[in-house]
């Protein structure tokens, strides 16, 4: 078995850890992707060498750069996919699920913040389910499954920032505070239990350090809506809320535009 490894210096994130994985996919000498987003290195390990693999991985544009290549023993090829699809799914799941909680009561609640972190916690679901469900797809499928994906969180994000400009400049009931911070609470609180699991699991594989990545950046929004709340509560002013809002409804535009770069 062949390890190549490769230097990603725009490799930030599970947007581009899938555009490599699609880019790369169609090669049958590889059999095997290992990414390090922290480091910004991907790992290769192939049954042949062949300069279709550097060549692919240049054409992202992602500035890829081969630091090595050396022959390995077949043991170091060993996978533990299944430990981490089920932490992979238990992480979806629970993000899904805190996207219907908080869009339901950040609606009911008048709560911006809680509207636009349930779109965060909608848009890592999509990154964490486009992954699990394409492996065995072909790279159009998932091509498909990205664009729409992007797509349809781009809309709601729009859509999410029109409302919170309308509200800036209209005149607008204060949002219920303690919903705001119970529910923000419980879901720092669920975060928090995944980032525990995910560090429990010790994996050094790129998209479970990508999840923990989300996982974190979750938790300080949680934490902002929180706070956003307590400032609710003591200026009894609407605008808290609607500066966190948007804040957090731009991070969930910038997540879109990464994942309608898959589709491409």
């Amino acid at each position: 078995m062949i390890k190549s490894t490769f230097n990603i210096s725009k490799m930030d994130c599970p947007s581009e850890e899938s555009l490599i994985r699609m880019k790369l996919e169609g090669l049958p000498m590889i059999k095997r992707l290992v990414f390090d987003i922290e480091n910004r290195k991907l790992t290769v390990f192939h049954s042949e060498e062949n300069p279709e693999i550097e060549k692919s991985l240049k054409e992202l544009n992602l500035g890829a750069e081969h630091k090595e290549t050396i022959i390995v023993h077949q043991d170091e090829f060993i996978d533990n996919t299944s430990v981490q699809s089920k932490l992979l799914w238990t992480v979806l799941i629970i993000n899904f699920a805190f996207f219907i909680l908080e869009i339901t009561t950040g609606f009911i609640s008048k709560s911006m913040g809680l509207v636009a972190d349930s779109l965060d916690m909608l848009a890592d679901a999509f990154v964490y389910g486009l992954s699990l469900w394409a492996v065995g797809s072909t790279v159009i499928r998932k091509k498909k499954v990205a664009k729409l994906s992007g797509y349809f969180q781009l809309a709601l994000a729009l859509l999410g920032l029109t409302e919170v400009i309308r509200r800036f400049i209209s005149f607008e009931e204060v949002p219920d505070f303690q919903t705001m911070i119970i529910v923000s609470v419980l879901a720092l609180i669920a975060n928090s239990v995944c980032l525990y699991l995910l560090q429990k699991s010790k994996s050094e594989e790129a998209h479970m350090k990508a999840t923990m990545i989300f996982t974190s950046n979750d938790i300080i929004i949680n934490t902002g809506v929180i706070v956003a709340g307590i400032l609710v509560l003591l200026t009894q002013s609407k605008y808290p809320d609607l500066i966190i809002g948007a804040i957090v409804f731009l991070i969930v535009v910038r997540g879109a535009f990464r994942i309608l770069k898959l589709g491409k």
